[in-house]
């Protein structure tokens, strides 16, 4: 084998391990405000992915202004999207069990994840959400861009105080 060739295939190679750390998913050094389970490949805490806050902040950030039937105007959520979310633990599935602190539970289809900008918003109107108005983190469509997503089925997917996701197959 030349050694040209020997050398790239290394570099190749070693490129291809350091990759696969790069995107290691990082214990939370705060309290753990969401855990995500299931079909996931990315995981910090045996078989779970568990976030904080700070890691929730370090994913991109989005922002959308919309109507909702729990403000009496249009409100600016802020957050990741649920699909950079999903991207983060390298989620393969068909839908997401999501669960509130009071334990109410509802199914995200992952298409409603991959094709809607659905926030998982934590804050709003710039503000932390508290548990009392809903917080820490709320699922929330972009109501006002489609009128398609103005019915129960959406509005009932827009889970607030979330605590868990499971990714289901």
């Amino acid at each position: 084998m030349n050694t040209r060739r020997f050398f790239f295939q290394s570099v190749l190679a070693l490129s291809s391990l350091l990759g696969a750390f790069a995107f290691a998913l990082e214990a939370p050094t705060e309290r753990p405000i969401l855990t995500i389970s299931g079909a996931i490949e990315m995981k910090n805490a045996g078989a779970v992915a568990r976030f904080d806050m700070k890691m929730i902040e370090a994913l991109p950030q989005h922002s959308f202004t919309t109507r909702t039937p729990w403000f009496d105007k249009p409100v600016q959520f802020t957050g990741p999207l649920l699909a950079d979310v999903m991207k983060a633990v390298g989620a393969k599935g068909s839908a997401l069990m999501a669960t509130a602190i009071n334990d109410y539970t509802i199914t995200i289809p992952m298409d409603d994840v991959t094709g809607r900008k659905v926030i998982m918003a934590r804050l709003i109107d710039g503000q932390p959400i508290p548990v009392r108005e809903k917080g820490p983190l709320f699922v929330v469509y972009p109501f006002d861009s489609d009128a398609t997503l103005r019915t129960s089925t959406f509005y009932e997917r827009s889970i607030w105080q979330l605590k868990a996701l499971e990714v289901r197959p």
